[in-house]
């Protein structure tokens, strides 16, 4: 699998130089790309946080680009515009993706936006677990002048003191739509030069996460799907599996960029491989065996007698009182050893032989010695 990941994270802007920008292009957990205008939606189909930020314009393709981030599970953060006329834009944006009802802050000419302050999180809030440290002071939060109001929410982040939503996350598919109430702008909010602002944008980003992958696939498993792994469109699109000298290339599409593979049938010995293409590594798979491979049930000796019968090969051995299943096996194919018998038996006719050299023979008479006289 890849060790250590990064979110995709896409940022849609009407700035070149937005906050966001800095925020997540330094750091190394985000792979994020910057887009401006309405109508750029490259790098949406491998998004997994996507944000829209006062932009003058929704375009349709836009809009349905972003449902379906939400409807494969990502995030989708809306920044709304302080501009009048893109209120309608945004209303089907918001209908679009079942967030609202909403209501909008009719500007009055000639005076500036009311700020409001944002009241401090609540610690108990999941969303904000290890952010703060346990040091009790006062803490100044930053304020903001709402442009849009809603009355219901999945879930509530920021909220101000008056308790209106400043900061809330709508349930969208199988993703969240985050919206904030005021534009970014300094003529609006001071959230982006305030502490807070990092470790809210980088907790969205990271709630958005969702990893497809598992620790290993099978190899009997058929069909894989490997998360923001397709191609780009340009060169070369097949992706091989390769193990030591061992190249495999299976049946692949690509799906809302996801690939999906099918396990080739030849692909039968476990372990890691490496996907690639175009010679760039893409991911490392694990694969293990069918799960059968570790079945724990267990069965008698009659039925397994019953499952294997007709295999002259395979032969069942109960254990019965006070009899080993080893003894039962040596007893019937191994037979009685007799080495030991035999070398018992070819001691004692040594010893008999010894013994009868020894006591059996007949004594012959002396001879006595002759002199000369």
């Amino acid at each position: 699998m890849t060790p250590s990941p990064q979110i995709p994270v896409v940022d849609i802007t009407s700035r070149d130089l937005p906050a966001t920008q800095r925020l997540y292009s330094n750091e190394a957990l985000f792979a994020y790309s910057h887009r401006v205008g309405g109508k750029a939606t490259e790098g949406l189909a491998a998004a997994q946080l996507v944000l829209v930020q006062e932009l003058p314009r929704i375009d349709p393709q836009l809009r349905e680009q972003l449902k379906q981030v939400v409807q494969r599970g990502g995030s989708v953060v809306i920044v709304p515009s302080a501009a009048v006329e893109v209120q309608g834009s945004y209303a089907e944006l918001f209908q679009e993706l079942g967030v609202g009802p909403v209501t909008w802050e009719q500007p009055q000419a000639g005076r500036l936006p009311q700020r409001k302050e944002v009241a401090l999180p609540n610690r108990q809030n999941t969303f904000f677990r290890d952010v703060f440290g346990a040091q009790q002071r006062q803490v100044t939060m930053p304020t903001v002048a709402p442009v849009v109001h809603w009355a219901r929410s999945t879930t509530d982040i920021l909220r101000l003191r008056d308790g209106e939503g400043y900061l809330s996350g709508f349930r969208s598919g199988r993703g969240m739509v985050y919206v904030f109430s005021a534009p970014f702008t300094g003529e609006y909010s001071n959230f982006t030069s305030h502490p807070l602002f990092v470790p809210v944008m980088y907790r969205l980003a990271m709630q958005s996460y969702k990893s497809t992958e598992l620790p290993a696939y099978r190899l009997n498993q058929g069909l894989i799907t490997i998360p923001g792994a397709a191609g780009s469109g340009d060169g070369e699109q097949v992706v091989k599996l390769v193990k030591d000298s061992l190249t495999l290339i299976p049946t692949q599409r690509s799906l809302a960029g996801d690939l999906r593979l099918e396990v080739p049938p030849g692909m039968r010995e476990p372990g890691f491989y490496t996907l690639e293409r175009a010679g760039r590594k893409i991911a490392t798979l694990a694969f293990n065996v069918d799960k059968k491979e570790s079945e724990l049930a267990h069965y008698s000796a009659p039925e397994l007698r019953q499952m294997w019968a007709g295999k002259p090969n395979i032969h069942v051995y109960e254990a019965s009182e006070g009899t080993s299943i080893a003894a039962r096996y040596r007893a019937e194919r191994v037979g009685t050893p007799l080495w030991k018998y035999c070398v018992a038996v070819a001691l004692l006719c040594l010893l008999a032989e010894v013994l009868l050299l020894r006591f059996g023979g007949t004594r012959s008479p002396a001879v006595a010695p002759v002199t000369a006289g």
